[in-house]
């Protein structure tokens, strides 16, 4: 059970904070438990945590501020264990080094500057940058499965929903465009069907070639019409002359 002191404080620390934020770091009570907080802290550009966001606990004793908080994250992040108390001069690990001044915005400023250090303590791990900027990436979705973040962080959620859309625009902009499925499983018959219209091309082609021909010269054609009227067929040509020349023997067989 929290001391009356201890809430009066706890209260007044979470109005300073929605107040006057504290560049990367987010953190609120629990709604059922004011002695546990929640925070997120942003990872910092220029470091391997850029882009990153980090979920943790605070655990306050009923006596704050005269005694130190636990401080735990949850986000695999590459710097500390999760799920284990992380040792800080502002932690219970020191007892005798806490001082009743420092509050829930110093302590996360001072756990986000630690975490940029490369120095050992309990709780530490010791990663390379590859491996914490891939943790980095992908900390907002493993955040989000999270119950509690949801429920405590919901604007974490609208945060995640528009990167993943923005992330699936770019996909669909950036993939080929797939062929199509008749197509794909018959490709005879996409053959067929080209080569079906190369030769209505083809005959297009040389239907239009005759009619430009015959509209580009419409007195050859006149003419080449009247020659096939008034010409004579060979064999009438033949018969006249057969008839012409037994009149002219008539005569001579009579003699």
């Amino acid at each position: 059970m929290a001391e009356k002191a201890c809430v009066k404080r706890l209260q007044k620390e979470y109005r300073s904070l929605c107040k006057e934020p504290v560049s990367h770091v987010t953190a609120r009570p629990s709604p059922t438990d004011i002695l546990e907080w929640h925070y997120v802290l942003e990872g910092s550009e220029g470091t391997p945590f850029s882009g990153g966001y980090y979920y943790g606990k605070i655990k306050f004793p009923p006596d704050y501020p005269y005694k130190p908080p636990g401080i735990t994250m949850i986000t695999p992040n590459g710097r500390f264990m999760t799920q284990k108390k992380i040792c800080l001069s502002m932690s219970d690990f020191h007892p005798e080094s806490w001082n009743p001044m420092w509050s829930v915005s110093s302590i996360l400023t001072g756990l986000l500057s630690f975490m940029m250090d490369t120095s050992p303590t309990t709780g530490s791990v010791t990663t390379t940058d590859i491996e914490k900027q891939r943790l980095a990436k992908s900390s907002l979705a493993f955040n989000c499965k999270n119950p509690t973040f949801r429920k405590i962080f919901p604007e974490y959620m609208e945060k995640h929903e528009k990167l993943s859309n923005q992330s699936t625009n770019n996909d669909d902009e950036l993939s080929p465009r797939l062929p199509n499925k008749e197509n794909s499983q018959n490709p005879s018959l996409l053959e067929k069907r080209a080569r079906n219209q190369e030769e209505k091309q083809g005959r297009n082609e040389e239907e239009d070639e005759e009619g430009v021909n015959n509209n580009k010269n419409p007195r050859r054609r006149q003419q080449e019409e009247r020659r096939k009227k008034q010409s004579v067929p060979t064999w009438v040509l033949v018969l006249l002359f057969s008839v012409f020349g037994i009149v002219m023997a008539l005569p001579l067989l009579q003699l």
